[in-house]
């Protein structure tokens, strides 16, 4: 930053990356010009193989071009609104994995359940119930952890997890031995 700040206020071109925002932002703090550039157009302007200097003198190039497209610098409010939805997308992704996941796993024993919500609260009973016999002990084990995630928050499920498990491995070497599974019992 202190480069900027001694130099004279001028155009500065950079391409459009993950902080680029920011940077720019902070620049035209400083009383310069900054234009972002799509990465893909720029790259129409490496004369040669990529490295930085190519890169640097590629900017340079597109963002004197009249005919350059440019992305408008975003707010640090409109960057904290475009996290929400990408957070947003990135949940409901990982929630539908998890889903199909449980689904699969249960289909792979022969249990099956409707598409949808009441589906896969069937699926859900199914592991709840202790005394189901079409669930094996070390699959109802495994699927455990959804129905704590669905009472817990995520850091508290895996600070326990990591917790049993550091343990489990502590006993093992203080004590020798092997591993063996422990059996579910009735809550």
């Amino acid at each position: 930053m202190a480069f900027f700040e001694a130099l004279a206020p001028c155009l500065i071109g950079i391409e459009a990356c993950a902080t680029a925002h920011y940077w720019a932002r902070e620049l035209t703090k400083l009383g310069h010009e900054v234009r972002l550039m799509p990465a893909k157009d720029v790259k129409a302007y490496v004369k040669r193989n990529k490295n930085d200097a190519a890169d640097a003198e590629a900017i340079c190039e597109a963002v004197r071009r009249p005919t350059m497209r440019f992305v408008r610098v975003k707010s640090a409010e409109q960057q904290g609104r475009l996290m929400q939805h990408r957070t947003r997308d990135l949940l409901m992704r990982q929630r539908t994995q998890v889903i199909n996941a449980l689904r699969a796993h249960m289909a792979e024993l022969g249990i099956v359940a409707a598409q949808g919500r009441e589906g896969t609260k069937a699926l859900l009973a199914i592991i709840a119930d202790d005394g189901d016999e079409r669930l094996p002990v070390d699959a109802r084990a495994s699927l455990i952890v959804p129905q704590l995630l669905a009472r817990r928050p995520f850091k508290v499920v895996a600070i326990a997890l990591a917790n049993k498990m550091a343990r489990v491995a502590w006993a093992l070497l203080a004590r020798g031995g092997t591993y063996r599974a422990p059996r579910l019992v009735a809550a």
